[in-house]
């Protein structure tokens, strides 16, 4: 009777641990989703709209309806809950409205109500319902306001280019160091961990003065070239992490089959690290998507903007026009979320195997 307590108990208690962490998981996924609601939603709302007292999260459309093939904005009187016809805006804030009979709904009307009033515009309100406004992302996205299809193209080669460097050269590095004996591979190791240790800022100029020097400034080059000789310790310290747990007797067996080393690394180590590899490629994509400081600094022309770059350009045009701001910022975001979503059971895979996690 007594085990039965204990164990009815323990149960007890482990349920509302469960609980407890499922309710904080989730505030905190509420937290992290507010932000992206409400740049979605902003994205989908009338100009109009986007400086209320109200918080509003549903996009509204101000409602307008066609009488005597003419259309009318309608408003509803704050007093009386009446609609009314916009007929004429007049000076120092007055409108001049035809008003329909009570509970009368404007789409019935097939004239102008003969009923017409001039009052002061803070005794009216806009009749509006929810609805998107769509044409936000076309404005948007469309020259002169935004060359999207350019500077997508443009990061997709600096994206795609870096990636395929950091992934062939850092998974080759930590082969080397996870899979082969040499001597000096511990002291180089340690040198390639202690590339982490140092701030980006600290090379920044010497390197703008070497890619000045060769040519390369106002190209892709210095954003690409340099990925392909392993130059973050991150990914090679993930990767080698994660090669040190493939038994090392697969290797012998190989070499016994005669193998080489480069068989072995393609053959045999690759295959068995998928998880480690996508999260290395996963990485890399969402650093170089989102970069904006190396585009800052080695890329002058126009037409090689990045999308992080045309965006910063663009929030200077139009920062009065914050729908579409956030339109163009909600279109660059989508492929990182598309990708997270496709990838995300390697992704967790292997940085939970690769021991980095939290």
């Amino acid at each position: 009777m007594r085990t039965g307590e204990l164990a009815r108990s323990r149960r007890r208690q482990e349920a509302i641990a469960r609980a407890v962490a499922y309710v904080i998981l989730v505030a905190g996924a509420v937290a992290i989703m507010v932000p992206f609601a409400w740049m979605v939603s902003t994205s989908l709302k009338d100009k109009d709209q986007l400086f209320t007292r109200e918080l509003q999260w549903i996009p509204t459309l101000p409602v307008t309806v066609r009488v005597a093939e003419q259309d009318y904005n309608v408003y509803t009187s704050l007093s009386d809950g009446r609609y009314g016809l916009l007929l004429e805006r007049l000076p120092a804030g007055k409108l001049r409205i035809a008003w329909l009979g009570k509970e009368q709904p404007p789409e019935t009307l097939s004239r102008v109500p003969d009923d017409v009033s001039i009052v002061p515009e803070e005794l009216v309100a806009q009749y509006r319902r929810p609805g998107a406004r769509w044409s936000n992302y076309r404005e948007a996205l469309t020259p002169p306001n935004f060359r999207f299809l350019l500077y997508l193209r443009n990061t997709l080669i600096i994206t795609i280019a870096a990636l395929v460097g950091q992934v062939l050269s850092c998974s080759l590095v930590a082969f080397g160091f996870a899979r082969l004996r040499f001597p000096g591979r511990g002291p180089l190791f340690i040198m390639v961990l202690a590339t982490m240790m140092l701030p980006a800022q600290v090379t920044m100029v010497p390197l703008f003065k070497l890619f000045v020097t060769v040519g390369w400034y106002d190209t892709f080059l210095p954003l690409t070239v340099p990925a392909f000789f392993a130059t973050s310790g991150f990914f090679v310290f993930l990767l080698r992490q994660y090669f040190m747990g493939i038994p090392l007797e697969m290797d012998e067996a190989a070499r016994i089959d005669g193998a080489s080393s480069w068989q072995i690394y393609h053959r045999v180590v690759l295959p068995q690290a998928r998880a480690a590899v996508a999260t290395v490629a996963i990485f890399s994509f969402m650093a170089h998507w989102n970069d904006f400081l190396g585009p800052l600094i080695y890329l002058g022309s126009p037409e090689l903007r990045t999308l992080s770059l045309a965006l910063y350009a663009f929030q200077g045009e139009h920062s009065v026009d914050i729908q579409l701001l956030m339109a163009a910022a909600t279109v660059v975001m989508l492929p990182l979320l598309v990708l997270f979503a496709v990838a995300q059971r390697y992704f967790i895979q292997g940085v939970v195997i690769s021991g980095v996690k939290g």
